[in-house]
This record gives structure tokens, sequence and C-alpha cells, in this order.
């Protein structure tokens, strides 16, 4: 199968969606798909306002073009919310072309942790955007009756899944620090909610694996803490097993892949009862999960650490990939006149503020 993705998140960014995306690209490329990704990758790019790490595409619709004109293809996903996804989806619904789409993040509480914009606005833009696909695939059920409760519909669950051959028990030896070590690894970034993690008072150590925006802050105002920057592969793997419990402070992710790679390393998660933590911590089984973070780091300790390799043993790539291809629909014309379609949806249900930034994002 020609397969092609549309993602505005990619390498040399470092998260939960580039992993998941291209592991998966990895994996149909080993079951014998031809996969295309559009990305901002070698193409003009500016930052993200208030995040910089994340690039935002110039002449989105000119990419979108380019790909989709010119080559045909068996299916189409558009895995992003960005500049390149919603070109995409422009052409495609111009064009009258079947595509999927895929829901990674909770956008909408991200940005408004960084800007006074009501979720009612950001969720009416999501409604919008995967009003045009098939199928949007999500990553658990709880996330699924979330965004059916918001509005959105055809909604099916990709499962997450994690490298277990990386990602396994090792030794405690690759951190010398006073125990027992408390470890966060992921985006250091304000919807992370690190103050949650950092400002605890807990015994022997904590730990911090990753970047983002808020790095300086969070380092300036935890002295005590340890910053060890991003790691990657097999180190990253001896650093998550030496840990003695992964916490995750999070409140908005819609899964939390390091979740699974830190129970594949043996290591308990202590988290708050909250979607994504929800759907991969059995509390007291393979982690813990309380509203006083404190109190479930503790119990977590408690955890033996085969539970965790047991349950994280499940979510292979094989079953997680197989899903998703499952889920993909042919890229065939759906209707006779695709403008008329798109032009009526679009004065029907995009806001105007958000229309205009559409158009200015995709100027060719």
């Amino acid at each position: 199968m020609k397969i092609l993705m549309v993602t505005d998140a990619w390498h040399p960014q470092v998260n939960g969606v580039v992993r998941s995306l291209s592991r998966t690209r990895e994996q149909l490329e080993l079951e014998g798909h031809d996969v295309t990704v559009l990305s901002p990758d070698a193409r003009a790019t500016v930052p993200c306002p208030s995040y910089p790490e994340i690039r935002l595409t110039l002449r989105p619709r000119r990419a979108a073009r380019e790909y989709l004109a010119g080559e045909r293809f068996d299916a189409i996903h558009i895995a992003t919310e960005g500049p390149l996804g919603i070109a995409a989806r422009r052409w495609c619904s111009l064009n009258g072309m079947r595509f999927t789409s895929s829901y990674h993040t909770r956008f909408p509480e991200y940005l408004r942790l960084r800007a006074p914009i009501p979720l009612s606005a950001s969720y009416r833009f999501m409604r919008w955007f995967h009003s045009a696909a098939e199928r949007t695939l999500v990553r658990t059920e709880t996330q699924k009756r979330l965004l059916t409760q918001r509005g959105l519909r055809n909604l099916h669950v990709w499962p997450g899944a994690v490298d277990t051959d990386t990602f396994r028990p090792h030794d405690k030896h690759a951190l010398d620090l006073p125990r027992p070590i408390s470890l966060y690894m992921g985006r250091v970034a304000p919807e992370k909610n690190l103050d949650a993690f950092l400002g605890l008072d807990l015994p022997g150590s904590q730990v911090v694996i990753g970047g983002g925006p808020a790095l300086a802050r969070y380092f300036r105002a935890y002295p005590k803490a340890h910053f060890l920057g991003w790691r990657h592969g097999q180190e990253l793997a001896r650093l998550l097993s030496a840990a003695d419990v992964f916490v995750f402070p999070s409140r908005t992710d819609t899964l939390g892949l390091v979740i699974l790679e830190a129970m594949a390393c043996g290591v308990p998660v202590a988290a708050f009862p909250v979607p994504g933590p929800n759907d991969l911590i059995v509390d007291g089984g393979n982690g813990a999960l309380d509203e006083d973070l404190r109190e479930a780091v503790f119990r977590a300790l408690a955890i033996p650490a085969e539970h965790c390799v047991d349950f994280a043993s499940a979510f292979s790539w094989q079953r997680s990939t197989a899903r998703f291809l499952e889920m993909l629909i042919p890229a065939e014309r759906c209707c006779k006149d695709g403008l008329q379609a798109v032009a009526g949806d679009r004065g029907r249900v995009l806001p105007d503020a958000l229309r205009e930034a559409d158009h200015a994002s995709a100027v060719p």
C-alpha cells in the first residue's frame, strides 16, 4: 500500500507524537508498505510563538499541492492540526479525496495555558478540522469518550505501543544518586505540570530527563533537582531503569507514551487519576493513581518491577500498526463537487478568526 502521512510534528522534535508516527512508519515499511511523510523537514519554517522548538511550515499549501497532486496514494492520513495538516485537509476537501486524521495532543488545553483563548473556540476548530475526515484515530477509550462529549464524531481507538527491544529492564547503576530516585522524562513545558512533581517534598533524588521552553525556569526554581537534558536509545533505557519510580504529573496528555516506556523498563508509575494515566495505570498493579501525587509516589515504590514489564509487553508496535492499517480509508473521490462541499463546510463551521488564521498560514 502507498500511504501519505501528513504531520507538522517531526524530527528533530523530541516528543511522543514524533516517536509514535516515526515508529509507525518504520513498522509499516518493515511490512512492505510504501510510506511518504509530508513534514516540516527540509522546508522553510518559522518558530512557533512561545515554543521555538516547534517549527511551522511556510507556504504549506504549496507543499501539500506538490505531494497530493504529484502522486497517487492509496491512503492519506493527516496526523496533526497545524499548517501542513490544514493545507492537506483543504486540498483533499477541494478535490473530494477521502482521508483519515488523528488526535494526538490536547491542543485546546495546551493553548489555554499560553493564551486567554476559550476552550469552546479551540474545540470548535477541532470539530471543524476533524469533521472532514472519514475516521479520526484517538489513543484511548477515555479520550474517545471525552472528545465525543465535545462534539467530535467518527472516533476510533488506535492504541499506543512501546519498543520493548529498546525499553527493557537494566540494572540500577546508571544513576549514582541518593535513593529512592523519582524520575520524570519528557518535554519540559508548562502543560506538563512539572511544578506538581518538583515541588514535592520527597526523600532521595528527583531527576528530569528532557528539554523544552521551560527548562531554564525550572532549573533556577528547583536547584536540588537533577536535570539531565535529552537522552536517547539504550542510554535513555538504562537511565529509566535506574529510577525507583516514574512520576507523570501531566493532567492534559492523551496517552503518555513515556508511561509505557517506564513500565517496560520495570519502573512503576505515579500519576494523577486523569485521562491518559487512567487508561494505562492499574492502581496498585503497575503504578499508583492519587490526587495526592506524593502519596502516589510512596505507593508506587512498593510495586514489583515484573508487574510493570508484564503489562507493557502487551503494547507491541505490530499490534498498534495493524490497527492503524485497519482504520485507513482508500484515498478515492468521495463526491463530485469537492469545491462546493468545502466552501459550504468552511462557511458553516470555521470561526472567522480561525478562518483568517487558516488563510494567512497557507498563503501559496
